[in-house]
């Protein structure tokens, strides 16, 4: 990495070389005497403040005398021994004297100047300049509201009126025994209708903890259960429990890219969902019935999701500023903006709600979002980003990584870790193996910037920052029964300091950087850097106590099963057969247990899984984890369940 950052500009050998030329026609001797007073003056010089434009130019140094008053004290205690080896650490960690000011020199710069040099030569006062961004600022409000507004306006469909918007995980039947005995908290099965709306991309909405379906596990991949097969494409059937938008990605009713409407309808119970691979999706397959299907079939409305047209809009408006204004706020706060409402309220929304509630949750967000901004960019960002005159590097470097950033949810899409979480850590296949790679991507941008931080001066400073940073985070993930969560935007924060340089790799950190942090915001909002284990379990296991059937007498018309009494602390026992609960035991003896279950439809194999709920005023109906899927065969067989719990 260090090859790639600019050599920084030598101070000494540029006042020499003023001495002897203003002394050319004098006393040599006068002359080295002029040079060794403009050293020893420039050696003692201070700089009021390490943000001052001159410290960026490098036309002054730093004093830092005071910085290290503290260990002058201390020296006098400390033994000679120690003394000697610290000295020569605490020299090196101080960097060079004079420190060395990195200044981006840029590469072909007449060509690279000529978008300002356009700018000058249309826009030659200041007050034209400012119209002309005013001017600016209108065109590109008024483009990103009218195609954002054509995204969100849909045609009625025939028969069905305004399509209903629907999230990518929307689905008709929750899961375990969440819509109530026989599902009636879920009803209806059928006979109802409506026209529906997806947004794009929905074919990376995915399971995140394990799901059952029958004896199988489904995890990180939609939860499709069914669908067309090739030789009956106008009648098919998906269970109740698919994500409706995905199962429509899978029938070819909506593009992923744009997603679209359609019109589903439930069918009531079907048997034998099929496995299917179509349009990205492999579906899974159920070889039993099921109480709530439903079918799609397409529409003729328009309602195409636009959300990549307003990133283009997005895109090409960020880049033009980039180019021509020479103004580091106003590109800063202006490329914000932008992102933070790119992600908001079209790419990264935090809900398929409407558009007039994405618009107050944004601004809700974004008010707070730019105080941070303008704080952090006072302290680190003015540094690598002023007097910078080299808009085309500023536009790849910096512009395009926080383009990437902002789009996380896409660009980092491969990355096989969702969360830094331990539960994660352990279930995600690679999540590991991606964190161990990261950590080492970061150590190698450590060094790195800490080098050049050296050369600067300046890293006992910002390595003062990281110690205290790191002693508090420690101090965070202490507290008792919380759990410590570094979300998106927190991570942007806490590295943001070290990317305070003017160096090309420090663009690119930066641009990073500030991208996540607007990612996070506007998808998530403010989330707590503590959260509790209920808050980030959602719907995880949760390690809780599991039936132990000791006994089954089965036959192929009835089975029975007996398990020990309810443990302390639960208040029955819950009997899901092919994933619905049929079956809700209020008694919480000790005393052993038997259930009784009479086959539903002939030839059908079923599938039973066991768990522990507990009631009360305070809290309701929890219910804890379920056993595995043990099935009963059509024959009167009984397959034993696998251990572990869903």
């Amino acid at each position: 990495m260090a090859s790639t950052i600019d050599h920084p500009h030598d101070l000494e050998s540029g006042v020499a070389q003023q001495a002897v030329g203003f002394d050319a026609t004098g006393d040599t001797r006068a002359a080295s005497a002029k040079i060794r007073a403009s050293t020893d003056a420039r050696a003692t010089s201070t700089v009021p403040s390490s943000t001052d434009d001159s410290v960026l130019h490098g036309n002054a140094t730093v004093n830092r005398s005071t910085d290290y008053r503290l260990l002058e004290k201390l020296k006098g205690r400390i033994p000679p021994t120690v003394q000697k080896p610290s000295r020569r650490v605490r020299t090196y960690l101080k960097g060079p004297e004079p420190p060395r000011i990195w200044k981006i020199r840029p590469i072909l710069p007449r060509v690279q100047q000529l978008p300002l040099r356009l700018a000058d030569k249309v826009c030659p006062r200041q007050w034209q300049r400012t119209v002309a961004l005013f001017i600016f600022y209108v065109c590109w409000v008024a483009t990103f509201a009218a195609v954002l507004h054509k995204s969100s306006v849909a045609d009625d469909v025939n028969g069905y009126g305004q399509p209903i918007r629907v999230s990518c995980g929307g689905v008709f039947w929750s899961e375990n025994n969440e819509c109530g005995i026989n599902g009636t908290s879920c009803l209806p099965f059928s006979d109802s209708s409506f026209a529906f709306r997806c947004p794009a991309s929905c074919l990376s909405e995915e399971v995140l903890n394990v799901r059952a379906v029958g004896a199988q596990d489904v995890i990180y991949e939609p939860l499709v259960v069914g669908g067309p097969t090739p030789g009956e494409a106008s009648e098919f059937s998906y269970r109740g429990d698919s994500f409706i938008c995905s199962s429509a990605i899978h029938a070819g009713i909506i593009s992923n890219t744009k997603g679209g409407c359609g019109v589903v309808s439930l069918i009531g119970q079907q048997s034998n969902y099929p496995s299917v691979s179509q349009n990205g999706i492999s579906s899974i397959g159920f070889d039993s019935y099921f109480p709530s299907s439903f079918t799609l079939q397409s529409t003729t409305a328009t309602c195409t999701d636009l959300s990549w047209d307003v990133l283009a809009v997005s895109v090409v408006f960020t880049t033009i500023l980039s180019l021509f204004t020479r103004s580091a706020s106003v590109f800063f706060y202006s490329i914000v903006i932008g992102c933070f409402l790119q992600a908001g309220l079209a790419t990264d929304t935090p809900s398929d709600s409407d558009i007039a509630t994405l618009v107050s949750t944004a601004l809700g967000n974004l008010l707070p979002a730019l105080f941070i901004s303008m704080v952090m960019y006072k302290l680190y960002i003015r540094r690598t980003l002023h007097d910078l005159n080299a808009p085309f590097e500023k536009t790849v470097l910096w512009l395009g990584p926080c383009w990437v950033a902002t789009l996380a949810d896409y660009t980092f899409e491969l990355i096989p870790l969702q969360r830094l979480t331990e539960h994660d850590l352990r279930q995600e296949p690679g999540g590991i193996a991606s964190l161990v790679v990261i950590v080492l991507v970061l150590l190698c941008v450590f060094i790195g910037q800490a080098w050049a931080f050296r050369r600067e001066g300046r890293l006992l400073r910002y390595l003062s920052l990281y110690v205290c940073l790191g002693i508090i985070i420690g101090l965070l993930a202490a507290i008792p029964q919380e759990s410590l969560r570094i979300h998106h935007y927190i991570l942007g924060l806490l590295l943001l300091p070290g990317t305070s340089l003017q160096t090309r790799p420090s663009l690119v950190y930066q641009g990073i950087l500030v991208g996540l942090f607007i990612n996070g915001v506007a998808k998530w909002g403010f989330d707590p850097i503590l959260q509790t284990a209920a808050e980030l379990q959602g719907d995880a296991l949760v390690g809780s106590a599991i039936p132990a059937i000791t006994a089954v007498a089965a036959t192929a018309s009835n089975i029975t099963f007996t398990w020990p009494g309810v443990p302390v602390g639960y208040n029955g026992t819950s009997i899901l057969v092919n994933d619905v609960e049929r079956f809700r035991d209020y008694n919480s003896s000790q005393e052993e247990r038997s259930f009784t279950w009479q086959r539903l439809v002939a030839d059908d194999p079923e599938y039973f899984r066991f768990g522990f709920f507990s009631l009360s005023a305070a809290y309701g109906l929890e219910t804890g984890d379920y056993t595995r899927a043990g099935t009963w065969l059509a024959n009167g067989t009984w397959i034993q369940m696998a251990a572990g719990s869903t």
